[in-house]
Parts: structure tokens; sequence; C-alpha cells
């Protein structure tokens, strides 16, 4: 069975969660330094910039990719601005 967009949205939620903790100082990051913690950053938000983008082959009848892409906005606000959080906190840290 294929996964809906509410379950890939739901899949990405880990990392919006540890972009919006590093941020705010919660993370345990005891150890890394400010590049370890950039890349792990970016690791996570280039999952959700990935799920983001997730839409079925348009030309592909059989293709079951939920399509995230053609979602609502309302769904994916947390999604995006963890994107913008995890990119603005690289580009100053």
């Amino acid at each position: 069975m294929a996964q809906t967009v509410t379950e890939v949205l739901a899949a990405g939620a880990d990392s919006v969660t540890l972009i919006d903790e590093v941020k705010a100082g919660t993370y345990n990051v005891e150890g890394m330094t400010q590049a370890e913690i950039n890349d792990m950053v970016q690791r996570n938000v280039d999952h959700l910039s990935a799920i983001l983008l997730y839409a079925p082959d348009a030309e592909d009848a059989s293709d079951d990719t939920p399509n995230v892409a053609g979602a609502a906005d309302s769904k994916k606000t947390t999604h995006v601005a963890a994107v913008t959080t995890g990119t603005d906190y690289i580009a100053a840290n």
C-alpha cells in the first residue's frame, strides 16, 4: 500500500523537531563542532526539501507516489518553515 501525504509528512516530523531544537539551543549537540552541527542540520533540510517535492509521475498512471508537492500549503507549513529555519541557522553559523 502506498503512503499518503500525511504519512510522508509525519516521517519528516523528526527533521522539523531537530532543526527547531538546534536553533532554540535545546538539542543536545555536546561534543559536536559547529561544522558537524551545520552538517546535521543540512541533512535534515535536504530530507525535508526532498519530501516536499514528492509527486507522482503525470505520465505513469500506476505511480502511487503521494502528491506532497500538490498538497495544500496548510499541511506543509511546519516543514517549509523548518527548511527556512535550518537554512538561516546554517548561514548564521
